[in-house]
């Protein structure tokens, strides 16, 4: 941690930054204990809040490019693009792009493209488009003068394992409690090729390689904060015994989640690549 310079409460306010990490997290202080900021104190001194892990942070930059003391392994060819405090192992082609701080591993080719705090090995093409979830890969087809993310395609997996016959949420990356946000006065079009195997189990019925595969599709709108979805499943083939299974594309909260089902004393591996068509309206819906 190193000091910031001295600053002043602001009008309203009982605490205010003290110092500052190597990878530009901001430390408040209330005068005698030192505190994490909420969102509202952390930005209205000027700094970046990311709402992913709780944490208030600044970057440097100059005009063309912001870089962290450890980034060397940036490549970056065009003007104004801006790499906050954090981004390493990333590739920059275009004009003025922005990763957040936090990120590793990433590309970007186009203009006006962004990836959000904390997101990895996330590639983005085009114009305006928003990674906001580790391994996707983002196609924005925007004019400069839209909303960053206005129209885009979002490709993710989804992935899990069951044990029985219950439903199961089946997370982003197959890494548990992560699940895709839909944007606030949104709609998206998700088509979801998904894939069960069974690797393993006690069940008598049926053996290890059964399988069965579907597509599951539909409409999620995010209305002022409210999520609802309308969807439907097409089975497409299988082979052994798949009794009981079934994926169903679920909104929890204001996330994409992919419930599955599998079969008692059946393990049963589930993947499902899907990809989200984007309308981000900027209107309340």
């Amino acid at each position: 941690m190193r000091k910031t310079p001295t600053i002043p409460y602001l009008k309203g306010y009982d605490v205010k930054p003290s110092s500052t990490s190597v990878l530009g997290v901001v430390t408040f202080t209330d005068g005698t204990n030192d505190i994490t900021p909420n969102q509202v104190q952390c930005e209205a001194y000027g700094y970046t809040y990311n709402q992913a892990d709780g944490t208030c942070s600044t970057f440097r930059y100059n005009t063309n490019v912001v870089r962290s003391f450890s980034n060397e392994s940036n490549k970056v060819q065009g003007a104004n693009n801006r790499l906050e405090t954090g981004t390493n192992n990333t590739l920059v082609i275009g004009e003025n792009n922005t990763t957040k701080s936090r990120t590793r591993n990433n590309i970007i080719v186009g203009n006006k493209n962004e990836i959000a705090n904390g997101v990895n090995n996330a590639t983005v093409y085009g114009t305006l488009g928003e990674a906001t979830a580790d391994n996707s890969i983002v196609l924005g087809g925007n004019v400069a003068t839209d909303l960053l993310g206005e129209r885009q395609s979002i490709q993710v997996i989804y992935g899990t394992q069951t044990t029985n016959g219950t439903n199961t949420v089946s997370y982003l990356n197959n890494t548990t409690d992560k699940l895709l946000a839909v944007p606030e006065n949104s709609v998206m079009y998700f088509h979801a090729d998904v894939i069960a195997v069974r690797v393993g189990g006690t069940h008598a019925t049926g053996n290890v390689g059964d399988y069965e595969s579907w597509v599951e599709r539909g409409v999620i709108i995010n209305k002022s904060g409210t999520l609802s979805i309308e969807r439907e499943r097409d089975a497409i083939k299988s082979s052994g015994t798949t009794t009981n299974w079934q994926p169903t594309g679920i909104v929890s909260g204001t996330n994409f989640a992919m419930r599955v089902r599998g079969h008692t004393d059946m393990t049963v591996e589930w993947c499902s690549n899907i990809t989200f068509t984007q309308i981000k309206t900027g209107v309340a819906l």
